[in-house]
């Protein structure tokens, strides 16, 4: 039953990956269009396009470091240091993200350009992130506490 669900959690993160990809494939011509349709805001073109492929980079990482923690799962490698290690590698990722959107939201808003629809959806992408990478800090916590515990058990026996 286990490996049905891990199975199930890595197609989510492949479905997830491609949808991100067409997204991506997709930003420029939606971008061609945005700036053909307002003029008056065409120089952030590529500012933007910047900050969006910037933050595929660390999306995709946290994909990868979720499919990994996945297979540990699945091989009986759930308490070890290398999901430790994954979690940090998540909640890094996610905070990454976090302040990349802050830091374009800000930078729109000096410009001008902070649309009340972008301005909503910067803010949920941070609230999402920010929540995402505290849950890893927790978890990563909690594993790292349980390592220890279990640690000691081994060095009393």
């Amino acid at each position: 039953m286990r490996q049905g669900k891990v199975l199930f959690l890595k197609v989510v993160i492949v479905i997830l990956g491609l949808i991100v990809l067409g997204i991506c494939i997709g930003l420029p011509f939606l971008a061609k269009e945005t700036a053909e349709l307002n003029p008056a805001y065409a120089y952030l073109k590529y500012p933007v396009l910047f900050g969006m492929y910037l933050t595929a980079i660390p999306f995709y990482f946290t994909l990868y470091q979720g499919f990994k923690l996945l297979r540990y799962i699945s091989v009986n490698e759930s308490f070890s240091e290398h999901s430790v290690a994954a979690l940090r590698a998540i909640k890094y990722s996610c905070a990454s993200i976090s302040v990349i959107y802050l830091i374009g939201m800000i930078f729109l808003f000096t410009q001008d350009a902070l649309h009340p629809g972008v301005a909503l959806m910067g803010f949920a992408i941070i609230f999402v992130t920010t929540i995402l990478s505290i849950f890893s800090a927790v978890l990563q916590e909690l594993l790292y506490n349980v390592l220890k515990i279990k640690s000691e058990n081994d060095l009393t026996i």
